[in-house]
This record gives C-alpha cells, sequence and structure tokens, in this order.
C-alpha cells in the first residue's frame, strides 16, 4: 500500500478549471465515501480549498488507484478524464509525503509562506477522520505534515514574509479606494475566511463592517466578536444584500457556495467617485462574472490575484523552509521503512517461539517423569538463548531497513528463515485502523 496524492492548483489550472473541480463543504462526505468505495483505494483525504483541490488516498497499486481517483474527480467536476489529466499533477509513495510537507509549510501557495494552509490541512484531516476514511497511513502522513508547518513557521521568518490571499486582496482593494482607513466593509460568509478578512479589515482601519451570512446566528457571532474589539459591527440575512451592498466601500466574499451568491441585479449604480471594490475569494466564485462589467465596480478575484502574485519573500527564509521539508521527509521515510519490518521480526519471534514450544513439548514426551523445576530451568535457558541470538539481528535489521534500501533486508530476513510474507500484515493490521493515534 502506498500513498497517492492527486490535485490541481493555481500553478497548474485557471480558474474556471479550478471551479469546476471544488468541492463545497457540504459535499466534502460524500465525495470522500465515494474515494473510499474505490476497489484500490484504502484510505482518501480531500483538500480544497481557494486556490487548490487535492485528494491524498492510500492504493494498492498506482494504475489502479489513480484511476479510481481520476475517475471520481472527472465525474464530480463534469470534465472528460482526457481533460482534467491537462491540469493534474501526480505524486506517489515519498513525492506524494514530499508534496504534502511542501504544502503545510506554505511553499506551495499563491502567496508563498502563508500560514493559512496549515489551518486548512488540518481541517481536511478532521473531516476525513469524522467520515471514517483516514486510517493509520494517512493519520501519521497529515500529523508529520503539521510538524512540518509549524517548524516552518517557527524556525524561519517565512509567515511574516508571505501574507494571506485576503491580504492581498485587500491590498488590491486599498490601491483602488486610496486607502481602507475610515471605509465600510461587507463580508459575505461568516466561516474561516470571513473571519480572517475581518481581521484584515480592523488592522486596515476600516469604520464599519456588515457580516452578510447564510445562517444569521453565526454572521451575528462574528459581529459581536468584533464589536468586543471595538469596531462598529452589524449581522445581516442574506435577503439583506442589495441594501447592505450599496452602503459598502469594500465587499469581501469567500462562502463555499456551490453558486453565485451576488448577481449583477444586486449592485445598484454606483454615485461618482464611489466605487466598490469586491474581493470575491470564494471557489467556485461567490460573483457573477456580469458584476465585472458594472460601472464604478472593481472585481479583484482568484484569477487575477494569480496573475499579479509573482514575487517570493526572503530567498534565505525560502531555502531554510525548504530545507526543513527535505529534513522532515527523510525522518518519515526512515520511521516508516522501520516500521515496515516490524510485521517480519514479528514473524520472526512468533516462529522461534513456535519451535520452542514443540520442542519442549517433545522433551516432555521423551521424559514425561522430568521434575518440574528441572523442566522451567531447561525452558528459561532455552528461551533466553533464543532471545540472546535473535537480539543482535532483529535490532540491526530495524537499524538498516531506516535506510534508502531498507526494505531489502526484510526480503533477506523473510527469504532466510522462510517466514510467511503473508503473515506479518495479519499481525500488524488493527480491528479499527481509523483509530491509530
Amino acid at each position: 500500500m502506498s500513498i497517492l496524492a492527486v490535485g490541481m492548483s493555481h500553478r497548474t489550472a485557471d480558474l474556471r478549471v479550478l471551479e469546476r473541480a471544488a468541492v463545497p463543504g457540504a459535499e466534502l462526505g460524500k465525495i470522500l465515501d465515494e474515494l473510499l468505495g474505490c476497489a484500490a483505494v484504502s484510505e482518501a483525504m480531500l483538500v480544497s480549498t481557494c486556490n487548490r483541490v487535492e485528494v491524498y488516498t492510500v492504493v494498492d497499486g498506482f494504475h489502479a488507484g489513480l484511476g479510481d481517483v481520476v475517475g471520481v474527480l472527472s465525474r464530480h467536476a463534469g470534465l472528460d478524464s482526457s481533460v482534467l489529466y491537462q491540469h493534474l499533477y501526480v505524486h506517489y509513495a515519498a513525492a506524494a509525503a514530499e508534496h504534502l510537507f511542501t504544502v503545510a509549510a506554505g511553499l506551495d501557495s499563491m502567496v508563498v509562506g502563508e500560514s493559512q494552509i496549515l489551518g486548512q490541512v488540518r481541517a481536511a484531516y478532521g473531516v476525513a477522520r469524522t467520515a471514517g476514511t483516514v486510517g493509520r497511513t494517512l493519520h501519521e502522513l497529515v500529523q508529520q505534515a503539521l510538524r512540518v508547518g509549524k517548524r516552518v513557521h517557527t524556525d524561519t521568518g517565512l509567515d511574516q514574509a508571505g501574507r494571506s490571499v485576503v491580504a492581498e486582496a485587500l491590498t488590491d482593494a486599498a490601491a483602488t479606494l486610496g486607502g481602507l482607513a475610515g471605509r465600510r466593509a461587507l463580508i459575505v460568509g461568516a466561516g474561516s475566511m470571513g473571519a480572517l478578512s475581518a481581521a484584515a479589515l480592523r488592522r486596515a482601519g476600516v469604520a464599519r463592517i456588515v457580516v452578510a451570512n447564510r445562517t444569521e446566528t453565526r454572521g451575528a457571532r462574528l459581529a459581536t466578536t468584533l464589536r468586543a474589539q471595538g469596531l462598529t459591527a452589524d449581522a445581516v440575512g442574506l435577503a439583506e444584500l442589495p441594501a447592505a451592498i450599496a452602503e459598502a466601500d469594500v465587499l469581501v466574499s469567500a462562502t463555499g457556495s456551490a453558486d453565485a451568491v451576488i448577481a449583477a441585479g444586486m449592485v445598484g449604480p454606483r454615485p461618482a467617485g464611489a466605487p466598490l471594490v469586491i474581493c470575491d475569494l470564494g471557489l467556485p466564485r461567490d460573483v457573477d462574472t456580469e458584476v465585472e462589467a458594472l460601472p464604478g465596480v472593481d472585481v479583484v478575484d482568484l484569477e487575477r490575484l494569480r496573475r499579479r502574485l509573482g514575487t517570493a519573500p526572503g530567498e534565505l527564509d525560502t531555502r531554510r523552509a525548504a530545507e526543513i521539508v527535505a529534513e522532515e521527509l527523510r525522518d518519515y521515510l526512515a520511521t516508516q521503512r522501520s516500521a515496515a519490518v516490524t510485521p517480519t521480526v514479528t514473524a520472526l519471534r512468533r516462529q522461534a517461539a513456535e519451535v520452542i514450544d514443540a520442542e519442549l513439548l517433545r522433551l516432555d514426551s521423551r521424559l514425561p517423569h522430568l521434575d518440574p523445576g528441572v523442566r522451567a530451568e531447561l525452558t528459561r535457558t532455552v528461551r533466553r538463548v533464543v532471545d540472546k541470538l535473535l537480539h543482535t539481528p532483529t535490532v540491526r535489521v530495524k537499524e538498516l531497513a531506516s535506510g534508502p534500501a531498507g526494505t531489502g533486508y526484510a526480503d533477506a530476513l523473510r527469504e532466510l528463515f522462510q517466514l510467511d510474507p503473508h503473515m506479518p500484515g495479519v499481525i500488524v493490521t488493527p480491528a479499527a485502523d481509523g483509530e491509530a493515534g
């Protein structure tokens, strides 16, 4: 069984294709179930953000697994597999682990160094675990990836150099409006992106924030938090969007809705010299494309940001982050190789125990009147001898297995002692694999 990562991002697909492939939060469980129902897939996790859609699976074969995963993505996106393949990247085994570590470190983000992706990976893992599609392999991989991300942001200045997509969108908004201080802002969507937008707008000095959300109570909670921070804030329902838009100078939308939330008919004529900047951070887009043609309206979407963001943060921080990823990958792979030989060592010790038991039974049949005390001492002596003979080779094979050619030592051990190659899998497979860790 190996890890397979299949995905697309701002680097490989335009916004139109990413929109088709994006998975709304309400559909994540359904897609994960469909993935787990594939013959070649035993574990699955899906990361869907504003600029990437990635599936991480544990598969029993590369080609079969790839076909299964692409088939699910193709059906969901409504795109032929041949079209989808043009925008996909595929990583397998060690390369899949390296890719996830790179993503968690913020090195593959549209805004290099942003730390929001770490929370998004953690959230994707939580959804998959709740859905029962994560087992031991993905659990260990994701936990290591989260450690990599934390270490990068602790040991480097990458997150100071890199900013969030929200911050970059608001930079464009500020340029159009001549600054955000004293402006009136409207946030559509009270999820994690909405909260991040509220924090960025508050730091920019806006005078008022209105939060519009499908569930008004959730929007009201965010507004209450903002008021506690000394900001004028209110919450409205989506039915009140047209009135709220009319009063706003800047609008940030990131709802995760499958359909457009803001239509052209909701945006009335703008007063002369009072433009409206709409930051559409939804995937799929929250704002109807017709809105872009309205006079006095400037739409900042993910495609526009992708074209603009060509600069990277400090070279030294980026290089150090890449070194951390490489170090952590080596440690992860060494641990995995060492763990892979454990079933073989277990099988060897079990076989030795069976040989000891068989010989002691033969001793009983030949010397039925042997003193119990003598028999007990003989048993202890035989077991000690066997343990000492096995100790060095079993410890050494684990050490050797942590190297790049480690699996060969386990193969040699199975061949030398004629161990059942299928037994180790039975020995280590837990009854509830998803509960590992």
